[in-house]
């Protein structure tokens, strides 16, 4: 595993729980608004060693509840599925984030009763899929088998999109939500111009915009929320 970066404590990446959180390094999109840059581009400058993640840990058996295993795009990882495993066999919850771009790798993953959350972000509608994840083009199937894998697979999960005051309209909404199951729970959470954004130029929504796309979600999504 290429480990990118340690969070050795996080009170927001695992719903109700205490966790730490481990960032993977390398995505396959190219997101403007990821506030992940370096990790996104495989910036070697904080990698860590298994070796190194697993003492550390080992040292919070009993003190934390799970771990967060995030990026980057996790399942780009050729052994994510033994790495998770690991931390399972250790007493942890396991929590995955994830673009959705692999569902075979989240099959898996939830097929060995490793994972106990999973996270996925929906990036906008599909007719704007690509343009907003910052690619030429992208397997939307491949978006759709993963949001029916991690929706019937009875792990506890979220569908999140990061709204931009530029690429997210009532109307992209409305089509996301097309795709989402009626039970999901759906998280708009408002792009902010702070970490390492990946480029420069999108604008923050206004409260009234995020309110107003929250609405759209209301009529499909009865969980939808804001964040």
């Amino acid at each position: 595993m290429r480990l990118f970066g340690l969070q050795k404590l996080t009170l927001l990446d695992y719903p109700e729980r205490i966790a730490c959180t481990v960032f993977t390094g390398g995505c396959n999109l190219r997101c403007p608004f990821c506030h992940n840059g370096s990790l996104a581009l495989g910036d070697e400058k904080n990698e860590i060693s298994e070796e190194e993640f697993f003492s550390f840990l080992k040292s919070r058996v009993g003190r934390l509840d799970g771990v967060c295993i995030s990026g980057g795009e996790p399942t780009l990882q050729p052994d994510l599925v033994d790495f998770a495993r690991k931390i399972k066999s250790l007493g942890f919850l396991v929590k995955l984030d994830t673009n959705g771009t692999r569902p075979e790798v989240i099959s898996a993953l939830l097929s060995e009763g490793i994972l106990d959350y999973v996270a996925m972000d929906i990036k906008n509608s599909p007719a704007k899929y690509a343009e907003t994840a910052g690619v030429k083009s992208i397997d939307l199937e491949a978006i759709k088998r993963s949001i029916k894998i991690i929706s019937e697979s009875g792990v506890k999960h979220e569908f999140r999109t990061t709204v931009t005051g530029e690429l997210h309209s009532e109307d992209d909404v409305r089509e996301i939500c097309k795709i989402l199951h009626q039970d999901s729970k759906y998280y708009l959470q408002a792009y902010r111009d702070e970490g390492e954004i990946l480029k420069k130029g999108l604008s923050t929504p206004t409260e009234e915009h995020i309110l107003a796309l929250l609405r759209v979600a209301r009529e499909f999504l009865p969980l939808a929320e804001k964040r």
